[in-house]
């Protein structure tokens, strides 16, 4: 039997049990594929982070859902630094410190500044890539809505990992939303696209859900992921790509909000790179919190 250190963390929130929780392995690199995703399926998260070492920056981390790898994820990312950081593998400098992280999509620039009352985690999303745009009608079918619910074409966006990002009008839009399974599949097939190819919808409304907050979202997920992701990070990045892309937001700088309707609010610091026609990345930050301490046995 051998056994892994590991860190429980709750990302892009100030409080246990608020954003989107990650079990963070360490020296992961000879766990097989088949016990990274059994232990996602055993935590119940969205996703699991193995610290695996780097011959190309200062750490390499791979991220995985329940039934695959995924090239970029949002809040294993500063998860994954929040351990570091908790067991003392970052040096910091006047509370602040710059490296980079090797994920699958390639390596990532990571700052963190711990200066404040709580560390504030900075990853600089890459230069986001525009795919297809997608009929809004068959978009809200997928969730029980109307083409009129959605502002504007869905569209692809990675800054590592695709999403379609779908803005809506209101927050009872949003709100109301349900994901029909079947009709997701069929948008696929009829798309010639996967899972691989293009993750959920992102929904997105205007208007935080707090008085601090200047976007809210939501992202339903399909099995055998949980229901509901609580914070998305990777996805707040396309997004914020696509709202400055397309002129819907006035400020590339601001704050986005999701998972209060779960109970786990959940806040990111965005900021998007460049001019409208000229994305070079997007800044997404966010603080964290330590929950568990232990070992994985296997």
């Amino acid at each position: 039997m051998v056994s892994y250190p590991f860190d429980w963390v709750d990302a892009f929130t100030t409080q246990t049990f608020g954003g989107n929780g990650c079990v963070v392995v360490h020296d992961a690199a000879n766990i097989s594929v088949e016990d990274r995703l059994a232990l996602v399926r055993e935590t119940s998260l969205a996703e699991c982070a193995y610290l695996i070492g780097s011959e190309i920056a200062d750490f390499g981390v791979r991220y995985y859902l329940a039934d695959k790898e995924i090239p970029m994820a949002g809040h294993p990312t500063v998860a994954t630094v929040a351990s570091l950081l908790e067991r003392g593998l970052v040096s910091l400098e006047n509370g602040k410190a710059s490296f980079t992280l090797e994920i699958g999509a390639g390596v990532m620039p990571i700052t963190v500044d711990a200066t404040g009352a709580h560390a504030v985690i900075t990853m600089t999303q890459a230069k986001p890539v525009f795919g297809p745009t997608f009929d809004p009608v068959q978009i809200a079918d997928i969730y029980g809505l109307s083409g009129d619910d959605i502002i504007g074409l869905p569209q692809s966006v990675s800054t590592g990992t695709p999403f379609c990002i779908t803005i809506l009008k209101d927050k009872a839009a949003l709100r109301s939303a349900q994901m029909d399974y079947q009709k997701l599949e069929a948008f696929r097939a009829s798309s010639g696209v996967t899972r691989a190819d293009l993750m959920e919808p992102f929904l997105v409304t205007l208007g935080g859900e707090t008085a601090q907050g200047d976007v809210f979202s939501r992202l339903l997920l399909a099995p055998p992921s949980l229901p509901e992701d609580p914070f998305t990070g990777s996805a707040t990045g396309c997004m914020a790509a696509y709202l400055w892309h397309h002129g819907l937001i006035e400020n590339p700088q601001f704050v986005a909000e999701q998972g209060h309707w779960l109970g786990r609010p959940g806040r990111a610091d965005v900021r998007v790179i460049g001019p409208r026609d000229d994305i070079s990345g997007v800044a997404v930050g966010g603080s964290a919190k330590i929950v568990m301490q232990g070992e994985l046995r296997l």
